[in-house]
């Protein structure tokens, strides 16, 4: 192996990718076993090497294991949860009613990522055209954080059926800080095969090979096997 070469080693790059697919939204699956600290540390300074557009790092990290807080949060949910279910009728309807699509008071641990939309002050390197940039690096905190807790062997559940203005209340943040991310942590009792959306038949993962373009949308990739080695990938 030259000395250019940055290759993981073939054990390294199957945790990462084992990472990467078993990965899933916890919602039902949650014990009640506290994080040990220095593991929620680690956790953290996962996702605090999280990229950003101009080294600008917006996110901030709430830790929340109040009760009376998730509580409050677990009320927004159910409100606004009502409210998704009329817009689906019939089977489709009971199907959504049947999912349970959070985990706020049965987590030992929730966890806010905030997207500060002032840090870095007016003009931030690389931002300048796609002012959304400090919102997709906070992502990319949370995205951090999700595979190393599945590292950690450690669920996480985002739930986004929330009223975000509400929750900044709750949380009392600043006008300028966005509550992005709300997420449920914690050990599990298992991790699912699959996500559990596509388990229980809500919908299905898009084969890869459909959403691979060359040079241009709908144009075929030009690559000599490429599309059967996507056809073979894991799924």
């Amino acid at each position: 192996m030259s000395d250019t070469d940055h290759t993981f080693s073939d054990d390294e790059r199957a945790g990462l990718y084992r990472a990467i697919y078993e990965r899933r939204d916890v919602r039902s699956q949650f014990l009640p076993d506290p994080i040990p600290r220095p593991v929620l540390a680690r956790l953290l300074k996962a996702a605090h090497h999280a990229p950003s557009v101009g080294f600008m790092q917006p996110w901030d990290f709430i830790l929340i294991d109040s009760v009376e807080v998730r509580q409050q949060v677990l009320a927004s949910f159910n409100e606004e949860n009502a409210k998704a279910a009329d817009n689906y009728t019939g089977e489709r309807q009971q199907a959504y009613r049947s999912l349970k699509l959070q985990g706020i008071t049965e987590s030992p641990m929730n966890l806010c990522i905030t997207c500060d939309r002032s840090r870095g002050g007016t003009h931030v390197l690389g931002r300048n055209s796609i002012v959304e940039m400090d919102l997709f690096s906070t992502c990319l905190a949370v995205q951090n954080l999700w595979l190393a807790a599945r590292a950690e062997g450690i669920g996480v559940g985002w739930v986004s059926i929330l009223d975000q203005d509400r929750l900044s209340d709750i949380l009392e943040l600043p006008d300028h800080v966005y509550p992005l991310a709300y997420l449920c942590l914690g050990y599990v009792s298992e991790f699912l095969d699959q996500p559990e959306l596509q388990a229980k038949g809500w919908r299905k993962r898009l084969p890869l090979e459909a959403l691979v373009h060359g040079n241009g949308w709908g144009k075929p990739i030009e690559q000599v096997g490429l599309m059967e080695q996507l056809k073979e990938a894991k799924t």
